[in-house]
């Protein structure tokens, strides 16, 4: 593939990760300080992509540059992860394709308990696994009260995104977990080992 078929090949590819994410155009808009109608025409191929508009799309999609341009591959090994800064924590994509089910490490610093709880809503499932620290789930279920729970080290929880839900650190001390979230309503599926014979 030369340079100006892989040009070529970056709008449809825009326009997949965007439905992909299930974004809309005012919302890349409004994430990137893109115009809308310069992402449209990104997208249709009636604009050249250029570094300075690559840069936030790859950021927002939390993907490096090389995919957005579907650069040939090196033969290096490496993954290149990408944090991302965003409510309080760093985000860490440990997935590369778009859609399916996404993985995240998450940390939130040390100094970032006790918030207030601020719940919200979207389509999708959620897995976390606490790898490091004590993590504050809240989840608030309609008509079913409000769970504010605590998350230890080795614990894990799942729960629909539809319902009203926040985490954060339940202490001063800093917590690192996994994530997994799929978008349309993907479960993570865990197998249990057989019982032993007895």
């Amino acid at each position: 593939m030369d340079l100006d078929d892989s040009l070529d090949a970056v709008g449809p590819h825009l326009r997949s990760l965007r439905r992909d994410r299930d974004t809309t155009l005012a919302d890349l808009s409004a994430e990137t300080g893109i115009s809308v109608s310069t992402l449209s025409r990104l997208e249709s191929g009636d604009r050249k992509p250029t570094l300075e508009l690559l840069l936030p799309l790859a950021r927002s999609y939390g993907v490096t540059l090389d995919e957005l341009v579907d650069a040939p591959p090196t033969g290096d090994p490496r993954i290149h992860l990408r944090p991302v800064e965003a409510h309080g924590m760093t985000m860490i994509p440990l997935t590369r394709q778009s859609g399916g089910i996404q993985a995240f490490k998450m940390v939130i610093p040390a100094g970032r308990g006790r918030r207030t709880p601020h719940l919200q809503t979207h389509d999708g499932y959620e897995w976390v696994y606490v790898m490091n620290g004590n993590l504050r789930l809240v989840l608030s279920p309609p008509g079913k009260g409000e769970h504010d729970l605590v998350l230890a080290t080795g614990e894990a929880a799942e729960f629909d995104t539809r319902t009203p839900h926040w985490f954060g650190a339940a202490d001063d001390d800093a917590v690192e977990f996994l994530s997994l979230f799929g978008k349309h309503g993907e479960r993570a599926h865990l197998r249990a080992r057989p019982k032993a014979a007895t």
